[in-house]
């Protein structure tokens, strides 16, 4: 049975009071973590104030080789990792040795681009209040940065915060979600225990809305780097203070299939994107906007497509979709589906739920105040939405509180770039899901979606910051 241990920095430390984890799966116990509290936050946030002090002039070299190593380690762990991936929240095996990838390749992105990270000379003389001078600026990193991810994708997207911030020379207090404290802990294990590592330069803590406010409101920190829910991410906002902050909140995806798409592959695209880790992804699809010439025949070979999906066995290779994080949430994506039928939906597939699973929803004639239509759901529940023509299909797409992805399928090029200009979203996906997603890219929202970019390229200028140079 693993045991998640708290970092003060590099030094492991063993706490009386522990946390036990359950699988999502069976509900048999996996794991446990230390119950950690405000005073633990704050121990946490001077060991990284005194790291970043200590080693703030290290050389990047160094932190180039602390990342291929960690890469390196986690792709000769690709399958323990996996496995205590879906140990934790229940993700199918198939998509947890997926993310394992992506994380590895997150981490060798970021060590890329560090040497990225460079200024430009200015021309002071170019107007006529100037002089001649030396004059440019660099980037420089900001010093403690907290890291709070979600139990989503809890290797990855943990993976998008730590290489980029410790590679652009902050330390770091990372808070992993209570659902997946084990995968957050043994990455950091990886980053702690390297030949390379900057000695106390990553902390560890658990918890959380104690322990977050902590860490969020603590003067210490120069930046806040929190994937969630729009309610945490306000409060973090309130509480905060000055300091820079980036925000991944979620969104509400939609897409639209345009008379002239490809009914076949959309449908099983649509399929995939609405479905996959049970519905339990920022940029699932939620709402999908079908013109009417085309509305029966894309819901009829969605739900055959869909059918086709496994729910089952997160440890069979071939399951699609295992269960959701908790009872709790199936019973309220259950709940949802019921009040939308008693509000005039159609089902065409009305999922059932079973302890923690919640099969397939796929609802039709649906009205824009549902909850299922205009709430994010998170849970394994799709709406159509029949539509006269693409006017009225981006006005509906646009009239939400979210924007993170959305997308289109259609064969008409001018259709295509009125979208791409017209879409209120921070990333628009051309002839596939909103749900695509590479790691390589910008990656953040509009609205209520977020603040701030992730993709290591794009994190590396979120984690540093400009300073100006004059030499007269």
């Amino acid at each position: 049975m693993e045991e998640a241990k708290v970092y003060f920095g590099s030094v492991p430390q063993k706490k009386e009071d522990l946390q036990e984890i359950r699988s999502p799966f069976n509900d048999k116990v996996v794991g446990y973590y230390p119950v950690c509290d405000a005073e633990d936050a704050k121990k946490a946030l001077e060991v990284a104030k005194e790291a970043f002090a200590k080693h703030k002039n290290s050389m990047l070299a160094q932190r180039i080789m602390w990342l291929r190593d960690v890469a390196a380690k986690l792709k000769e762990q690709k399958e323990e990792f996996a496995l205590t991936i879906t140990k934790e929240v229940g993700k199918p095996i198939s998509f947890s040795r997926i993310e394992v990838q992506r994380a590895i390749e997150t981490i060798e992105l970021s060590a890329d681009y560090a040497t990225s990270m460079v200024g430009e000379t200015i021309n002071t003389d170019a107007t006529q209040s100037g002089r001649k001078t030396v004059a440019f600026y660099k980037r420089v990193p900001l010093g403690v940065v907290v890291a709070i991810t979600p139990f989503n994708f809890p290797l990855n997207l943990s993976a998008h915060k730590l290489a980029p911030a410790l590679v652009a020379g902050n330390s770091v207090v990372y808070k992993p979600t209570p659902e997946a404290p084990i995968t957050g802990y043994k990455l950091a294990k990886l980053f702690i225990e390297s030949e390379h590592a900057l000695p106390d330069m990553l902390s560890v803590v658990y918890g959380d809305a104690e322990v977050g406010g902590a860490l969020v409101s603590s003067d210490i920190p120069r930046k806040i780097s929190f994937t969630g829910s729009v309610p945490v991410g306000k409060i973090i906002m309130q509480n905060a203070g000055i300091k820079k902050v980036s925000l991944e909140l979620g969104g509400n995806a939609a897409t639209f299939i345009d008379k002239d798409a490809d009914i076949a592959m959309a449908a099983s695209r649509c399929a995939v994107g609405a479905f996959v880790n049970s519905g339990q992804v920022c940029i699932s699809l939620q709402r999908i906007y079908v013109h009417e010439a085309i509305y029966e025949e894309f819901a009829k070979a969605l739900a055959e497509d869909t059918k086709k999906l496994k729910v089952g066995d997160p440890y069979e290779p071939d399951t699609f979709m295992g269960p959701l994080i908790n009872e709790d949430a199936a019973i309220r994506a259950e709940r949802w589906v019921k009040s939308a039928i008693e509000a005039g939906a159609r089902p065409i597939l009305e999922g059932k739920r079973e302890g923690r699973y919640f099969y397939p929803a796929i609802m039709a004639d649906v009205t824009d105040d549902m909850p299922i239509v205009c709430e994010e759901v998170f849970a394994p529940i799709v709406s159509l939405v029949k539509v006269k023509d693409y006017e009225e299909a981006i006005e509906k797409m646009n009239d939400s509180p979210y924007g993170l992805q959305f997308s289109i399928f259609t064969k008409d090029i001018e259709t295509i770039k009125r979208f791409i200009d017209d879409a209120e979203a921070g990333g628009v996906v051309v002839n596939d899901i909103p749900t695509l997603r590479f790691d390589i890219q910008p990656y953040g929202g509009v609205k209520l979606s977020g603040i701030g970019r992730e993709g290591p390229k794009f994190a590396l200028q979120e984690f540093t910051e400009m300073k100006s140079v004059v030499i007269v």
